[in-house]
C-alpha cells in the first residue's frame, strides 16, 4: 500500500510539473534593463535598485493612488501581455517591519482598475489578510476557500512565490516557497483573461526574477 502512495504522489507531482511545462513562457524580467515593461500604479514608488550586484524591483511605500473600491493602493502590471492560464512566478523580499497585515500582493485577471483578482500575503491570517481577493465593481472580497495561520515572512530574506490559473475550473493556487503544496486556493470563474502584476496593500518590498507562463489571449472588444 506504502509503494501505491509513493507511485500516486509521484505521478501527481510528475502532472503539476507537465502542467507547468505545457505553458510557454510569455514574459521574464530580472530588471538588468529597466522597468519599461511595467506600468505602475504610482510611478515615484517604483524604481530600479541595486542589491550586491543585481538589480530589483523596488515598492518604496504606499502609493498615491486611491482605486475605484476597496482595494490595494500599490500595483505595477506587465504591460500588453494579456493571458488566461498561467503559472506567474517571483521571487519577493518585504521590506516592512513586522506586523499582523505585513503584506506584498500578486495581481492577476486584471481588466480595468474594478476588475481583478489579488493575493494578499499577509503576516497574520484574518478575514482582511492572507487571503485570495476579487474586486468585481465593488470593495474586495475575500474567495479563499483554504489558507493557513499566515505567510512566514522572514526579515530581509527572499521568498519564492507563485500563482497558478487554471480557467477551465475556476482554479486558484497560490505558493509560498514550497512549490509542491499550496497555501491557498479558490475557485472563481468571473475573470477569465487579464494582466499580471505585483504591489502590496500599503508596504514596501522588493522584487526579482519575475516569470509568466500562460495561454496568451485577445481582450473582448468592449460594447
Amino acid at each position: 500500500m506504502r509503494s501505491l502512495y509513493c507511485f500516486l504522489a509521484v505521478v501527481l507531482s510528475l502532472g503539476t510539473l507537465a502542467a507547468d511545462e505545457a505553458l510557454p513562457t510569455v514574459f521574464k524580467d530580472d530588471f538588468e534593463s529597466g522597468v519599461k515593461n511595467w506600468k505602475p500604479s504610482d510611478v515615484k514608488k517604483w524604481k530600479v535598485t541595486e542589491e550586491n550586484g543585481n538589480h530589483v524591483y523596488h515598492l518604496l511605500g504606499k502609493s498615491d493612488y486611491q482605486p475605484p473600491h476597496r482595494s490595494p493602493h500599490s500595483l505595477s502590471l506587465v504591460k500588453d501581455v494579456v493571458v488566461s492560464d498561467f503559472v506567474f512566478s517571483a521571487k519577493v523580499k518585504t521590506l516592512q517591519s513586522s506586523r499582523a497585515h505585513r503584506d506584498m500582493c500578486l495581481f492577476f485577471g486584471y481588466q480595468d482598475p474594478a476588475n481583478f483578482y489579488y493575493v494578499h500575503l499577509g503576516e497574520k491570517t484574518d478575514p482582511h489578510a492572507n487571503q485570495i481577493f476579487i474586486v468585481n465593481d465593488a470593495p474586495r472580497i475575500k474567495i479563499s476557500e483554504k489558507t493557513n495561520d499566515g505567510t512566514p515572512w522572514k526579515d530581509e530574506a527572499w521568498h519564492q512565490v507563485k500563482v497558478v490559473r487554471r480557467v477551465s475550473d475556476g482554479l486558484i493556487e497560490i505558493y509560498f516557497d514550497n512549490m509542491e503544496q499550496p497555501q491557498m486556493v479558490a475557485h472563481d470563474k468571473t475573470f477569465t483573461w487579464g494582466q499580471v502584476g505585483l504591489g502590496s496593500f500599503d508596504d514596501l518590498g522588493q522584487w526579482d526574477d519575475v516569470q509568466l507562463q500562460g495561454k496568451i489571449v485577445t481582450p473582448p472588444k468592449q460594447p
